[in-house]
């Protein structure tokens, strides 16, 4: 059963046992025999989806090689001409000579470029159990042949329609007679002698070249619009006298009433034998466009980590009260996206990529509550105490691993449904791939070079040409995707800082490993490690100074360091940012300071602390005079109410016309009642531009410190993976050898039982309780080694060759030649046992 599903799938024949006996295989599971292990490996390091789970058998392996999902897999990660060999190879004769492809691929004329690469990229195809067969026999796995094959429906690439068996199907036998009279060929009343013979003219050079000697100049132009593709064509109920021409004699073939397709033999004529318009051995080459002295390339790059990391910094203190609301659906709607991008003075779409690299670090989460909204994770506070080179290795690597796309945030899904950030469906399992090759291909290049982004895209689109041929829904068509994740990634690497000036950084070349050719990155090594190291002499050092100037501004002369640059984001408001951070000092400001708990002693003795300029006039006026006025009012709760040790204020904020909203009323001399809610009293007399303190019952001022809010501990989202992981080299030996041990199993041979029923390839022996047990005891006595199927817990049937020890207790114990260890088995779950003709 098994070996007819393998022949179904792979084009394998039930034909267990043949490689053993030497010869050309048969089938594809006939040469996976004939492989030592180490190409085994091969075949499942190269596509790891057989490995899930590990087939029992090499007739498994086969069939699992060969069904659809598992080839398009692999036809999916083939270069371009790999994948024009096996699109040669699916309109070649099957099987076909080595000769006939590399014609196919080289033509007529021959190509030595063309010819030198063939070997390689066969023995790819090969290596993948995608062709198999000898150089004589070349044979295209059935799944990946209905697959490349030409078809109305899914065109080939090479452009090429049908062949003449194919088209003439339908054909009445009358017709074809016409054809070959019109040809002044041979009469035969038998269809496929009339086929032949219409190949073969097509086939012939020399006759093919005699009749397009007779053709009308309009006819050869109507072949010249068909032959690299689309072979078909419309055609009237009264056609042309050239195309009419052309139908008499078979070079176009009817395939509707109004469609004709020029069939593959004549087309490949016409081409001079080859089967692609342009064939690509070789890859784009991704040379360097600009030249920049690594040292200006570090820096840059350097800079820009400084910058990405002040960002996020700035992003994470914007929300450090709690971020915008979760939409029902997920993710940030399109106002506050906005709102967060101009406050950090981006565009939207960095804006987006800078949520998402904090949401894929753990840094920021919804909180889970009721009215649910974005936040800073506990995770985000040991993230700030890191030192600056280590916070970027961090993000880096997230990046790099990342399968969140923020590129794609506000295009739309399948369904039309735009796409949020941080909401679901942004992941895109391809793109670390993408962006790691992106980095590898700058890490190639000379170290200060950078290419042209168009070279770079083409090489990508060389190394997996089919990546995403099928759209995968909505206006995103995944080819287009993979070009879009391109260039996301160098627009992403160059706002990380891993490249400057479009060329990769030394601490970008640590960060992916890639071969920087230098003593430096020798010394350095790799990892986030080595790129800590090198990056950390490039950033600028936090200062404890800032510098004061007589207009109400500070100016820090660079990064601060962290407890001075909380207590100054708490006293000033940031006006501008760059190298150097000025900050503003407003009556404002100085309140939030005093609402924090700060007395204005402190705040002088801090900015004289800090201040490498004497601190000004104004601005210790401003502190003296917005501190007097602090507290002498003071709210607290009823609904709400203001208290006031002076009647006369209280009266002059009654007067006030902007007092009409908060409905105050006297309640006594130096008490007034408000409808309005304490907080929203706090800011109404504070836009009226008294300086109210709140207080408690107790009739304490309350400090309303800074105090962040965060969510719940909270997990990375994890990247989603694209397809089963690669398999390490423990895994792969081991795969093998139960790979190995499950055929010996199956194709062991048995001896002849007249009496017991025959055994489906694949199946389970069948015996009675009686005969198992007698059997079984009499190979524990003569140590011989017996074929035996059985039902584990779980109900998965399986075959072994076990070499009983002792049975005794309704249990067998005996070495497992399939496993390679000593088991025990229940003798009621063996369905039944065989005798081998040879002892393993």
């Amino acid at each position: 059963m098994a070996e007819r599903e393998a022949e179904q799938a792979g084009g394998v024949a039930p034909a267990v046992g043949d490689a053993m006996r030497g010869g050309a295989p048969r089938t594809l599971a006939e040469e996976l025999r004939v492989r030592d292990d180490r190409r085994l490996a091969a075949l499942l390091r190269a596509r790891p989806d057989l490995l899930a789970p590990v087939p029992g058998d090499l007739t498994q392996l086969a069939t699992r090689a060969g069904t659809r999902a598992s080839v398009v897999r692999a036809l999916e990660r083939l270069d371009r001409f790999a994948l024009q060999v096996a699109e040669a190879l699916a309109v070649a004769p099957d099987p076909a000579s080595y000769e006939d492809l590399s014609r196919l691929m080289a033509g007529e004329g021959g190509d030595p470029g063309v010819e030198r690469a063939l070997p390689a990229a066969l023995g790819t195809l090969r290596e993948q159990a995608l062709v198999w067969g000898g150089d004589e026999r070349l044979r295209l796995v059935r799944t990946a042949r209905e697959l490349l094959t030409p078809s109305p429906q899914h065109p080939s690439p090479t452009g090429l329609g049908p062949a003449v068996a194919e088209a003439t199907a339908g054909m009445s036998p009358q017709r074809l007679q016409e054809i070959l009279q019109a040809l002044g060929l041979a009469s035969t009343h038998d269809p496929v002698s009339a086929v032949a013979a219409l190949a073969g003219l097509f086939a012939d050079r020399e006759r093919m070249g005699r009749l397009l000697d007779e053709a009308p100049a309009e006819a050869l132009a109507v072949l010249d619009r068909l032959v690299w593709g689309p072979p078909y064509g419309e055609v009237t109920a009264s056609p042309a006298p050239p195309v009419r021409w052309l139908r008499d004699r078979g070079l176009l073939l009817p395939t509707s009433a109004r469609t004709v397709v020029l069939p593959r033999e004549a087309a490949l004529h016409l081409r001079g034998g080859r089967a692609h318009r342009v064939v690509e051995p070789l890859p784009p080459a991704v040379e360097p466009v600009r030249e920049h002295r690594p040292q200006v390339v570090d820096s840059t790059a350097a800079g820009q980590a400084h910058t990405a990391l002040a960002t996020v910094e700035e992003l994470l203190k914007e929300w450090d009260q709690g971020g915008p609301a979760v939409l029902r659906a997920g993710g940030l709607s399109v106002r506050d996206l906005r709102r967060t991008a101009a406050s950090l003075d981006v565009p939207e779409p960095v804006g987006a990529f800078w949520l998402e690299l904090l949401y894929g670090a753990g840094l920021i989460a919804s909180d889970g509550e009721a009215d649910e909204r974005y936040a800073p994770t506990p995770a985000c506070d040991e993230w700030r105490e890191l030192p600056a080179a280590r916070r970027w290795a961090e993000l880096a690597v997230v990046w790099l691993a990342g399968t969140r796309t923020p590129g794609l945030v506000g295009s739309q899904d399948a369904k039309g449904r735009t796409l949020a950030a941080l909401g679901p469906d942004l992941d895109r399992s391809a793109a670390p791939e993408v962006r790691r090759r992106v980095l590898e291909l700058l890490g190639a290049l000379p170290e200060g070079a950078a290419p042209d982004a168009g070279a770079v895209l083409a090489r990508l689109r060389w190394e997996r040409p089919l990546r995403g041929a099928e759209p995968r829904g909505g206006r995103e068509g995944a080819v287009d995707l993979r070009a879009r994740l391109a260039g996301w990634a160098m627009e992403e690497a160059e706002l990380l800082g891993v490249t400057g000036r479009g060329a990769l950084s030394s601490h970008g070349r640590a960060l992916t490993g890639t071969d920087a050719g230098t003593t430096a990155d020798a010394r350095a090594g790799t990892g986030p490690d080595a790129a800590v190291a090198l990056l950390a002499p490039l950033l600028p050092e936090p200062v404890d100074h800032v510098l004061l100037q007589a207009d109400l501004t500070a100016v820090a002369p660079g990064p601060l360091r962290r407890p001075l640059a909380d207590t100054l984001a708490v006293l000033a408001d940031v006006e501008s940012k760059g190298g150097a951070t000025v900050y503003r000092f407003t009556p404002g400001s100085v309140r939030r300071a005093l609402d924090a708990g700060r007395t204005a002693a402190e705040l002088h003795a801090f900015l004289a602390e800090h201040a490498r300029t004497p601190v000004p006039q104004p601005l210790a006026y401003l502190i003296d005079d917005v501190a007097r006025k602090h507290g002498h009012v003071r709210v607290g709760a009823a609904s709400s109410y203001v208290r006031c040790d002076d009647d006369a204020l209280l009266g002059e904020i009654l007067a006030d016309r902007r007092s009409g909203p908060l409905g105050l009323r006297r309640l006594a001399p130096t008490v007034l009642a408000s409808q309005a809610d304490p907080a929203a009293l706090l800011e109404g007399l504070r836009s009226m531009g008294y300086a109210p303190a709140a207080e408690s019952a107790e009739g304490d001022v309350l400090v309303t410190r800074a105090d962040a809010y965060r969510t719940p501990p909270r997990t990375a989202p994890a990247p989603v993976p694209e397809g089963p992981p690669l398999p390490d080299d423990t895994l792969l030996g081991a795969a093998v050898h139960a790979i190995r041990a499950g055929d010996r199993a199956a194709t062991a041979p048995r001896k002849a039982e007249p009496a017991a029923p025959p055994v489906q390839p694949g199946g389970l022996p069948r015996t009675s309780p009686a005969d198992t047990l007698a059997t079984v005891q009499a190979a524990a006595l003569t140590s011989a080694a017996v074929w035996i199927g059985y039902v584990n817990a779980d109900g998965a049937a399986s075959q072994r060759v076990i070499a009983p020890i002792r049975v005794e207790g309704g249990f067998v114990t005996a070495y497992d030649h399939t496993a390679d260890e000593v088991r025990t088995y229940p003798l009621h779950r063996i369905t039944g046992v065989a005798e081998l003709a040879e002892d393993l």
